[in-house]
């Protein structure tokens, strides 16, 4: 059988509302990975050790296991503990925490970075640990980290096609359901293809753009 593009545009409008769930779980999940990721690296590096002892077993579960079984442990796992979550937010969630942990070890790496005299001039001056966190060392530490949790956030994109296995209509799902209907998976996969690659390249051009003004502001 020949290939046939010509059935795509008949299955467009699928399609592309399978591109915005797909921007949307990036960027919630990206969002959340980010901010919880600098929460993680604070508690790993300060908190008392009856707090890191659990937040350590807490990372090995999301380093040491595969994205996948997190997946199907948020959606189908919680509902038997009576937290019933929408698939939507279980696959923000899902990859949100899964990048956090991965985010968490660079800014503490990047946090270490920091040059001690900074913090030790930020006590001086009258300010706590927390407001030396806050205003001179994370800035700083997050600033370093970019490049890095930019790859990530690409990363993070890809794997995002996983929540279709919970049934999120992204982009894979949408063309998997555009497929049933017409046997022609090489048309529709090479869409999907297409319209991932596109997003990447947005994605990137941000990310070169941020690293740019973060370079002029040294």
């Amino acid at each position: 059988m020949s290939l046939d593009f010509t059935v795509v545009p008949q299955f467009l409008d699928v399609i592309l509302l399978g591109v915005l769930w797909t921007i949307l779980i990036t960027l919630g999940a990206s969002v959340l990975s980010f901010f919880v990721g600098i929460f993680f690296a604070i508690i790993a590096l300060y908190a008392p050790w009856f707090v890191r002892l659990p937040f350590r077993a807490f990372e090995w579960l999301f380093m040491g296991t595969p994205l996948l079984l997190q997946l199907f442990l948020i959606y189908f796992g919680l509902i038997q503990v009576g937290i019933d979550l929408p698939a939507f937010v279980a696959g923000v969630i899902g990859l949100g925490l899964h990048y956090a942990v991965y985010n968490s070890e660079l800014i503490q790496a990047s946090i270490l970075a920091v040059d001690r005299g900074q913090t030790e001039a930020a006590r001086t001056l009258g300010l706590s640990r927390m407001q030396t966190l806050r205003y001179v060392v994370v800035p700083q530490a997050v600033r370093d980290v970019i490049p890095p949790i930019g790859n990530n956030m690409i990363a993070l994109l890809k794997d995002s096609a996983l929540v279709s296995v919970i049934g999120v209509s992204e982009l894979t799902l949408s063309a998997q359901q555009a497929i049933g209907r017409t046997f022609r998976p090489f048309e529709f996969y090479v869409t999907a293809a297409a319209f991932y690659y596109a997003i990447n390249l947005i994605m990137e051009a941000v990310q070169r753009r941020i690293e740019r003004r973060i370079a002029l502001s040294r």
